[in-house]
């Protein structure tokens, strides 16, 4: 039913108007904020109406759509069906080895009411938890759609992570089913899966079965009595299925961050305003055609780009949508355009860090390819620099699709800034503008809104639907992470820095904790990293402070250079340090620059500055275990020991 709504919001005190004017944000969602986010939420299927659109009396702990109920998967999958799309392909999915899936969104409720009743049949009720550890196949979207369907919270965790890593998410969500595979496709290998979770449950009580795909055929340890095939328990049942409605607030899934140490902290995420906010974000952002477009989102499901843009955002948009399950040069370079080109993707959205791999490279590899079926670009996961949005836009988008650089977090579930395809003109390197109904500013230490051309603290000062709803288990946790750095401005504090340029336009920083003092000048290892991406002879560069007698800190730079590159080490050090002071000014010259082969990533891509740090200030190099790949360190420091080039 469309729902009627009074668009009341109480609170001690009411938020400011919407159309409030401030650099970076015209009044973008008419007079009434709540009332766009009513018009949003209209868009979905719900089972009974809310009578209230946002409660912020208990902030910072919101509540969105009072009383309202709807099922998350029925708005993903069944309604399509049932308005005659059934035939639509849901997902064209591509095996790492080249085998193939084409799922409409008919197999799709086949197999979603096939796995929930599969769940019901293990006795789980509304309310427990699900963790998920699955490559990327069309299992895990079944499984987290079959979670949804019945009011089980998922905890999905990425594939790559230990079962150190695995075990602390159950344990801190006491789930009680684990869902996994025998393995998964890596490089053109097969790797154990089972074993890593077979470790990660040893001592974990909560977990009373183990649900396991059979996608590599490897031979696995079974536990009998808990552990159990897919393919022997889900495919037995029946593909009927009657969803139950649920309130808006009810938890949908739990997300972990990643990279820190000690227990980890669970983000929680409900219903009703998430899914209105990734559906909106989705459609707006991409300005998606149901009818036309074929939308590649080349996450991982165990990330929050994932869950929102692969998973909830195109299903309850009824998009047609690629999932591929294997690594980018599996087997051979052109592997992403090759898809691009067999399935006429549309819209492509991917990370800085793989544009940059394909910069690396080679614009040659891209050339090979059809690629004029591409409209829209996106970028997620950090800030692009100019360099690479101008060689993404040129070699991917053949100098004719807009760049979506677009900015968020784990914690606001889904985009909140980004231009808009058909917008003002972009510009390489910023995220430019909150999206309708959403408000976000620049501040200074004292949480006061700095004006055009300077830099702060990017806050969000308004609540918006898919916020997330606080730390699992853990309310005063939540608090302190994301409200106490600006408590008395009730400000979220995102934790990145920013700056307006002279057109009010935002341009992100990087986190704060990424932003260098020397000489008393903050600057940004993000601001640093472009000037020297943007010299032809460098691919990829990290910079962090070291210690610095002088001048408190000094910059480091570490670089990989482009292929076919050949330079004296006294000469890249000469050119970079120069280039850098020509692009940003003398002051962010580099101490130091030091040519590597490789930097220290994570697993989903985020270089380890901290490792880097060690390395430039000469300590011992700390845990390697969040690496994707820890023989990393060992290559840089062989590296500097062979007189990798230095510059003092």
């Amino acid at each position: 039913m469309s729902p009627r709504s009074d668009h009341r919001v109480r609170s001690d005190s009411p938020p400011t108007a919407a159309g409030e004017a401030v650099p970076g944000q015209p009044g973008q969602a008419g007079d009434d904020r709540l009332a766009f986010w009513a018009r949003q939420a209209e868009r979905l299927h719900w089972d009974t109406e809310w009578t209230t659109v946002l409660d912020w009396s208990d902030a910072p702990f919101a509540r969105w759509f009072v009383g309202g109920r709807l099922n998350v998967a029925y708005n993903c999958v069944d309604r399509h069906v049932e308005a005659g799309h059934g035939d639509q392909v849901a997902f064209h999915w591509e095996g790492e080895p080249g085998d193939t899936r084409t799922i409409t969104y008919a197999d799709l409720r086949r197999e979603v009411c096939k796995t929930a009743n599969a769940l019901l049949s293990l006795g789980l009720t509304a309310g427990d938890r699900v963790a998920i550890q699955l490559p990327m196949i069309p299992e895990a979207v079944f499984a987290m759609l079959a979670c949804a369907r019945l009011g089980l919270p998922h905890s999905v965790v990425f594939g790559g992570f230990s079962p150190a890593a695995l075990q602390s998410r159950i344990e801190d969500a006491e789930a009680r089913l684990l869902i996994t595979s025998d393995g998964q496709y890596r490089r053109g290998r097969a790797e154990p899966m089972k074993a890593g979770t077979d470790e990660a449950t040893r001592n974990t009580p909560c977990v009373e079965h183990v649900l396991v795909v059979r996608r590599t055929g490897i031979d696995v340890p079974w536990t009998d009595g808990r552990d159990l095939w897919w393919h022997e328990l889900v495919d037995a049942q029946s593909d009927q299925h009657t969803p139950e409605d649920f309130d808006a607030e009810h938890p949908l899934f739990i997300l972990y961050t990643s990279g820190t140490t000690g227990r980890p902290k669970g983000i929680l995420h409900t219903s009703g305003g998430y899914l209105t906010q990734a559906a909106y974000t989705h459609g707006t952002v991409f300005g998606l055609d149901p009818e036309a477009d074929v939308y590649w989102c080349t996450a991982d499901i165990g990330w929050i780009t994932g869950h929102s843009y692969i998973v909830y955002g195109p299903l309850a948009n009824r998009t047609t949508s690629v999932m591929y399950e294997g690594t980018p040069n599996t087997p051979h370079e052109g592997r992403h355009f090759e898809i691009i080109e067999k399935y006429g993707v549309t819209v492509y959205y991917t990370a800085p860090t793989l544009i940059r791999t394909f910069m690396k490279w080679g614009e040659d590899v891209p050339a090979r390819y059809d690629l004029s079926s591409i409209g829209v670009l996106g970028s997620v996961g950090e800030p692009i620099n100019p360099e690479a949005w101008r060689w993404y836009r040129k070699h991917i988008g053949g100098d004719r699709a807009p760049v979506v650089d677009t900015w968020w977090q784990t914690e606001t579930g889904t985009i909140m800034i980004a231009p808009l395809p058909g917008g003002p003109a972009a510009k390489p390197g910023s995220a430019q503008t909150p999206l309708p109904g959403i408000s976000a500013k620049v501040v200074d230490d004292q949480g006061r809104q700095v004006g055009k051309g300077e830099s702060g603290y990017l806050v969000l000062d308004q609540p918006w639907p898919s916020m997330l709803r606080g730390v699992w288990g853990d309310d005063d946790r939540y608090r302190e992470t994301y409200w106490s750095r600006f408590a008395a401005q009730g400000h979220y504090f995102a934790g990145d820095g920013a700056r307006y340029d002279e057109d009010g336009d935002i341009w992100l920083l990087g986190r704060v904790d990424d932003v260098m003092n020397v000489s008393g000048h903050r600057i940004s290892t993000a601001e640093v990293e472009s000037a020297l991406v943007s010299h032809p002879a460098v691919a990829e560069a990290a910079v962090v402070g070291a210690s610095d007698a002088t001048t408190g800190q000094a910059i480091v730079a570490f670089v990989i250079l482009r292929g076919g590159t050949v330079w004296s080490a006294g000469d890249v050090s000469g050119a970079l340090r120069e280039h850098v002071a020509q692009e940003i000014g003398p002051i962010a010259k580099p101490r130091q620059i030091m040519v590597v082969p490789e930097l220290p990533k994570t697993r989903s891509g985020k270089i380890m500055r901290r490792l880097l740090r060690d390395v430039a200030e000469n300590r011992e190099v700390g845990d390697v275990t969040t690496l994707a790949d820890a023989s990393v360190m060992d290559l840089i420091n062989a590296g500097l020991a062979d007189g990798s080039p230095q510059a003092g």
